[in-house]
């Protein structure tokens, strides 16, 4: 008598083909690159150019003759001037972090004079000259030559730095032309003077942990310090901080690619996680189900 033999019900009836787990591992990948389409859609908005000064902003049209008469020029205007050869232009811009700027200027020479040597410097809100990555800084002008034209490429600005480094910080930056070695004929002979400072967001490549309590600005030590109640019982001022700022305020460079590149990361190793073991998994349970006899 033959015996019949009952198969175990939790075994599967059926087993998962290769092509199912393809299918499913080709699933989890659209539904991570939507996600990464999602992150990656508000760093393509804020990376976006910002808008430059109205042309309803007056440009200068006049320099300062130091430091503290700076004249305050907007990123992106070009400001001008009339002088005499042998003075000192100064004129202030404002550099968040994350910005690398550039300084372009041109001086118009009278129609006779001698070989001059002009130079363009830049200092920070400390006042500390800084140095230029690339550009033509100092430039001679040939005699008779009807212009000449100088650039400063500074290093990128950093949220944060030791106190012993150099390394551009936030705040105010001073720009200051003037000739080397004049001959002593051409002093005081007249010429003008264009200046702009335009800006690179270089992004998260220069992001750093840390930043500032303050923007480093004219009157910005005065006013942190002072307390608002008793300056106004006492009548005493307080100074003035400087009125110019990035279009966004200060720290506006909060958001950076190094945010978006993390967000790939981790999705990219989900992806691979998930990718993985649909891979790797097998079909299940082996069956025990015994060979016909």
């Amino acid at each position: 008598m033959r015996t019949s033999r009952v198969l175990n019900p939790r075994v599967p009836s059926a087993r998962v083909s290769s092509a199912g787990r393809a299918g499913r591992a080709v699933r989890a990948v659209g539904a991570g690159l939507l996600v990464l389409g999602a992150v990656a859609s508000p760093a393509a908005a804020d990376s976006s150019p910002s808008a430059g000064p109205s042309d309803d902003d007056a440009a200068p049209t006049s320099a300062g003759t130091s430091f503290r008469t700076a004249t305050e020029v907007d990123q992106g205007q070009r400001a001008t001037a009339s002088a005499s050869m042998g003075d000192y232009l100064y004129w202030s811009f404002p550099a968040d972090a994350g910005q690398r700027p550039t300084v372009k200027a041109t001086v118009k020479l009278p129609d006779a004079h001698a070989s001059a040597t002009w130079q363009v410097d830049v200092y920070d809100g400390l006042r500390r000259r800084q140095a230029c990555q690339y550009g033509a800084q100092t430039r001679t002008a040939a005699q008779d030559a009807a212009s000449v034209e100088l650039s400063c490429t500074l290093r990128t600005v950093r949220a944060w730095s030791e106190p012993w480094a150099d390394d551009p910080l936030p705040g105010t930056y001073y720009v200051r032309l003037t000739t080397v070695g004049l001959k002593t004929a051409d002093l005081g002979l007249p010429v003008s003077a264009e200046v702009q400072v335009d800006s690179k967001d270089v992004g998260g490549a220069a992001a750093v942990d840390g930043s500032l309590a303050e923007p480093l600005v004219p009157g910005v030590a005065v006013a942190a310090g002072s307390d608002s109640d008793s300056d106004e019982d006492s009548g005493t001022s307080v100074a003035v901080l400087s009125s110019i700022e990035p279009d966004d305020g200060w720290a506006s460079g909060w958001w950076s690619d190094r945010w978006v590149w993390t967000a790939v990361g981790g999705v990219l190793a989900a992806l691979a996680g998930v990718g993985g073991y649909s891979l790797t998994r097998g079909v299940g349970r082996p069956s025990r189900v015994p060979p016909s006899a």
